[in-house]
């Protein structure tokens, strides 16, 4: 499979016209906030398929990530764990939200407010989100691991940190968390 139709990742233009954060920024971003990771290069991975096939040595949760929108734009960052199978109806349901059903948003607008291109989706990337046009919903038992793994705005990279710091991350950047719990179709606190 080529992926040579995807947009430069260095090239990436914000909403709000300034280039999105590399992987070092975003880095620092997490270090000027105390937060302890660790981050290995690697091949470029697109699917999840593609991520399980590199070796990680410490114990982490592996995510799938899911950039959505729907009919009336608003948009929507879902976090699963790297196996759940998603129901877009039936997260519609749970989320109870006007606007019709969910479909994926499109490369452009991932580049707008993630600054990310696809194949490099993570929570990491709502760091570009300066609007905070992207709402984000998280499948509550990935929070249960300690440690979570993500790209940190490229998928050639993985970053290791502990749950707890990405939750102190997110409300940092004016992206609270909000935990969905697929099987008793409900959001939890």
């Amino acid at each position: 499979m080529s992926h040579s139709d995807r947009p430069n990742p260095e090239t990436v233009l914000l909403e709000n016209g300034e280039l999105a954060a590399t992987a070092e920024q975003l880095l620092t971003a997490l270090e000027s906030l105390g937060i302890e990771h660790q981050t290995m290069v690697h091949e470029a991975l697109y699917t999840v398929e593609q991520a399980k096939t590199v070796v990680y040595t410490d114990p982490g949760a592996h995510t799938k990530n899911l950039f959505l929108r729907n009919k009336k734009g608003r948009m929507f960052l879902l976090v699963v764990e790297q196996d759940h199978v998603v129901d877009l109806k039936g997260l519609r349901d749970i989320l109870q939200t006007p606007g019709g059903q969910f479909a994926f948003a499109s490369t452009d607008r991932l580049g707008r407010f993630l600054g990310v291109v696809p194949g490099s989706v993570s929570p990491l990337a709502l760091f570009n989100d300066h609007s905070c046009s992207v709402s984000l919903y998280v499948e509550h038992t990935i929070l249960d691991h300690e440690w979570i793994y993500m790209h940190p705005c490229r998928n050639t990279h993985s970053t290791r940190l502990r749950s707890a710091d990405l939750i102190k991350a997110l409300e940092h950047w004016n992206h609270p968390v909000t935990k969905i719990d697929f099987e008793r179709k409900e959001i939890v606190s």
